[in-house]
Formats: structure tokens, C-alpha cells, sequence
């Protein structure tokens, strides 16, 4: 997917992903790993994790709709390759954070 077109969002934001309409993905260990390897990308590009979470939820049995929303994910990387946080060595000894996240909607 080099070559892909980019889009602009990692999700669609009109569909819902459901865990039983669809046919099945023909090679759900291409699935896994595809999805595996995005968790990792999380780290250093946190605006994809609402996306990449939603296809995690589908792991187990993973469907053509599926593969699609992580083609999509995919995209949006190829559009926003010069995104994301650097990771340097340094001295400080501690981390402050703050987030507001709703896990109740989730």
C-alpha cells in the first residue's frame, strides 16, 4: 500500500464496526499482525489509538469490514507520515500526565 491513496481521518466516522455482519477475512493471521504491529506504532503515534483499539476488538475473528478499517488506518499513516512523537534520551527523573479520556463510552 505504498502507493495507496491518503484520507484524512483513521476511522470513518459514519459506520460502526459490528463483530457479526460480513464475511470472514480469509487469512486472519495477516489480520493479527498487520493489527499487532500497529499496537507497537501507538507509542509513537497516539492519534491512532482509538482506531487501532477498535480493530484489536476483532481479533479473534476478524472480518473483510475489518481489514478495510485497518486498510483505512494504513491510509491515514501514508498521508501523515511526518506525524508523531520523537523519543529522546534524557536526565529527568519524572513524568507528569494528564488525560481525559471517557472509557464509559468505549
Amino acid at each position: 500500500m505504498t502507493s495507496c491513496k491518503s484520507v484524512s481521518t483513521p476511522v470513518d466516522t459514519n459506520a460502526k464496526l459490528s463483530s457479526s455482519s460480513g464475511s470472514p477475512y480469509e487469512d486472519p493471521t495477516h489480520y493479527r499482525s498487520l493489527a499487532g504491529a500497529l499496537q507497537y506504532l501507538t507509542f509513537t503515534r497516539p492519534d491512532i489509538s482509538y482506531a487501532v483499539q477498535q480493530i484489536c476488538l476483532h481479533m479473534h475473528d476478524p472480518k473483510t469490514e475489518h481489514m478495510n478499517a485497518l486498510k483505512r488506518i494504513v491510509r491515514y499513516l501514508q498521508g501523515t507520515l511526518d506525524l508523531g512523537l520523537h523519543l529522546y534520551p534524557s536526565s529527568i527523573n519524572g513524568l507528569i500526565s494528564y488525560t481525559d479520556a471517557d472509557w464509559g463510552g468505549c
